[in-house]
């Protein structure tokens, strides 16, 4: 905190205007997460998902039979939070994608998005039944956080099951945590925070770099439980 503060008062003196040396700081921090960790947000991403959302609408209308853009399509607006039209694609390539199990726990997801719990719930164990590592076991962690509130027995099978799998994502263990700390589990959720640094030190460099953002997060939340 301090270093911070001698950084500003030297920007300050150099710049002359505080606002315009508190902004030179804000922007260096935000290059040197986006290079090196990556919590904030991308600034270019969600142009870039603009732009691809574009080009897949242009593509479907020259083939309106292409199925891998239209999901492709419905996957970009489920990332937009887009739910209702993500489900009414969705629900257009039932027939074509029946036999794909990430189809099934998509579907699914955008219903219990849309609070559609039954039928969400019964498409997601569908889709893990034809591939149980489906999305690396992120589906049972969606159920378990919708159910957290609701249904703890059915919360915490759904988190037993995700831990059969034995996933290496950082970012599930960390949603993991969340949920054991939300079930009321500290010490369980705690164990979990330490099994994801446990992970991320196994992993490969090339693999801690996509997963640096997850383990910050651990690391704070494991201060602050």
């Amino acid at each position: 905190m301090l270093g911070k503060f001698f950084i500003f008062s030297f920007l300050w003196y150099l710049l002359g205007n505080p606002f315009l040396a508190l902004l030179v700081m804000l922007a260096v921090i935000y290059v040197l997460d986006r290079q090196f960790v990556g919590i904030f947000p991308s600034l270019r991403k969600p142009f870039k998902r603009l732009q691809h959302i574009r080009r897949l609408k242009q593509t479907i209308a020259l083939n309106p039979n292409d199925t891998s853009s239209k999901y492709e399509l419905a996957r970009l607006e489920m990332e937009r939070r887009k739910y209702e039209s993500a489900g009414k694609r969705l629900e257009g390539l039932r027939r074509p994608l029946e036999d794909s199990a990430d189809y099934w726990v998509d579907s699914g997801t955008v219903k219990i998005k849309l609070q559609q719990s039954a039928e969400g719930e019964s498409e997601i164990l569908k889709g893990l039944s034809i591939n149980p590592r489906s999305k690396y076991g992120a589906p049972y962690l969606l159920l378990a956080d919708h159910f957290a509130k609701t249904n703890h027995v059915k919360a915490l099978q759904y988190l037993d099951r995700f831990r059969e799998i034995h996933t290496s994502s950082c970012e599930a263990y960390y949603l993991l945590a969340g949920i054991l700390n939300q079930l009321g589990k500290k010490k369980e959720a705690k164990e979990a925070l330490d099994e994801n640094i446990a992970i991320y030190r196994a992993l490969p460099k090339y693999k801690r770099k996509q997963e640096r953002k997850w383990i910050v997060r651990s690391l704070w939340k494991r201060l602050t439980l």
